[in-house]
């Protein structure tokens, strides 16, 4: 049975939109979703689904009736996790501090013309590359302060995202590779 990642947003941050972990289990167990694991509080949840279609929609709707509010879902396939990891271009880079990289995972790829928008303003010592639905973020300052945030790369790309560290999509990765 192929191997999924959830990624939620916006969960379990400053008090707001609370789901324990254990719940979260629960909940997608519930769904029929079969060797169930999260990892750290803020929604990453590793799960076997003999189907991809709509997962994003059941999680969602399945959520949304038990919590009574409503978090989007990204879900990706051990292969889209794999291209994430391999592909991140700051990771080459010499003395890169992986500390500092982060990966926004965006709910679509955005449009050409927003990203050139991005791409024309300078966000120094900030830099991003969009790959895909993908923006990679190194931000050497680290993430709590960053002009490059969350909101401000939905607001821009006009699309929804959540953001992990470069630590955090590795665990996720190899969460799904051990079965």
């Amino acid at each position: 049975m192929p191997t999924f990642l959830s990624i939620l947003r916006g969960i379990n941050v400053s008090g707001q939109k609370k789901i324990q972990m254990k719940d979260l289990q629960t909940l997608y167990e519930e769904l029929k979703f079969k060797n169930v694991r999260t990892y750290i509080q803020s929604g990453n949840v590793v799960f076997e689904s003999s189907s991809k279609s709509n997962l994003s929609n059941l999680i969602e709707q399945k959520i949304s009736e038990r919590y009574k509010f409503s978090v989007p879902v990204i879900i990706l396939s051990e292969k889209e996790m794999q291209a994430v990891v391999k592909n991140n271009p700051f990771i080459k880079e010499e003395n890169i501090d992986v500390e500092r990289l982060y990966v926004a995972f965006c709910t679509e790829t955005p449009q050409q013309e927003l990203q050139d928008r991005l791409a024309a303003s300078n966000f120094e010592p900030e830099r991003f590359s969009i790959i895909g639905k993908n923006v990679y973020l190194c931000c050497p300052n680290g993430f709590g302060r960053a002009k490059l945030n969350n909101n401000f790369l939905e607001s821009k790309l006009k699309l929804t995202a959540t953001t992990r560290n470069w630590k955090t999509v590795n665990a996720l990765l190899n969460m799904m590779q051990v079965k």
